[in-house]
């Protein structure tokens, strides 16, 4: 179970970065014209570049804290919190029709919660 915990945060650390990466340095029109980046169309740059940098953020708060064993109950904290994001990110496709990435966001949401769950419970770091 602690590894495929330790996959499924890897995973989950992977699309964050990759997300974040394109949110935060990638420029608002280019990530309009990109496949599930239409929302970006009709959002400020002073929305999506935080919204990458908090991605990105995530990414690190999914692996290093379990990693260097300093406060490793960041791990499903962060996981938590993609979850609120991905709840969020829902919405904004929903909203846009975009139908296809609200299945994407669930499956995200979906690999979160097992972290999250995993790791407060019985496969927490702390036990």
């Amino acid at each position: 179970m602690n590894l495929t915990l330790w996959i499924a945060a890897g995973l989950l650390a992977v699309v964050a970065l990759a997300s974040g990466i394109s949110k935060a340095f990638v420029p608002k029109a280019k990530l309009a014209e990109a496949p599930g980046g239409e929302w970006t169309a009709h959002a400020s740059a002073g929305f999506v570049k935080p919204l990458g940098i908090l991605e990105i953020l995530a990414a690190v708060g999914l692996i290093l804290p379990a990693v260097l064993d300093i406060a490793p109950v960041l791990v499903p904290v962060t996981a938590v919190c993609w979850i609120l994001l991905m709840v969020g990110a829902m919405i904004t496709h929903f909203r846009s029709s975009e139908f296809k990435f609200v299945a994407v966001n669930v499956a995200y949401l979906a690999l979160a919660a097992f972290v999250a769950l995993g790791r407060f419970g019985a496969e927490s770091f702390t036990a």
